[in-house]
């Protein structure tokens, strides 16, 4: 996955992507990462004063990690529907997550999936839906309630999981800023 010193690097690179996009700053500064052309998926959540405003991924990537953190970030402050567009002024409030994610896993029993450790993505039909790691972790869910909340996000009735439904699991790598 990513070093400490690369973390910090596609955090800054977050902020500065926010501020440019704003009008509230210069253009980012490039990252130098290990490995350049590492492929992986991302997700960008931001907070404004504790509350969430944005969370915006991609699951899998062909793009490098940086460009996918760039635009994950800009789409969280103002593509996520749920939320009101983050504006320049709020920009000292936000807080950044990034998630980093492994390739997707296909799930052949349901007892493979650990809450905590892994992520899901439900997929039936045209409708797909996806959970971060983090967030059964935050609501004190288990592995029943986080298939279930899977199901839900993707438009699929709650009990999808247990047929029909094509489940995949990965993990992430998260690490955000400290205010």
């Amino acid at each position: 996955m990513v070093t400490s010193d690369e973390q910090l690097q596609l955090l800054r690179l977050a902020r500065e992507t926010l501020a440019f996009h704003l009008g509230a700053g210069p253009a980012p500064e490039p990252v130098h990462l290990a490995h350049p052309d590492q492929h992986s998926g991302a997700f960008v959540t931001l907070h404004v004063r504790g509350d969430l405003r944005g969370c915006i991924g991609h699951p899998g990537s062909r793009r490098p990690l940086d460009e996918v953190v760039s635009a994950c970030a800009i789409a969280a402050a103002t593509e996520d529907h749920r939320f009101p567009s983050i504006t320049a002024r709020e920009l000292p409030d936000v807080t950044i997550e990034i998630s980093v994610l492994t390739p997707m896993t296909l799930v052949r029993d349901v007892s493979e999936v650990e809450v905590g450790r892994d992520g899901l993505v439900m997929e039936m039909g045209f409708r797909k839906g996806l959970l971060l790691p983090q967030v059964a972790t935050e609501y004190g869910w288990d592995r029943e309630t986080l298939l279930s909340h899977t199901c839900l996000k993707a438009g699929l009735p709650a009990d999808a999981w247990k047929g029909g439904a094509t489940i995949y699991r990965f993990q992430a790598q998260v690490f955000s800023e400290t205010h």
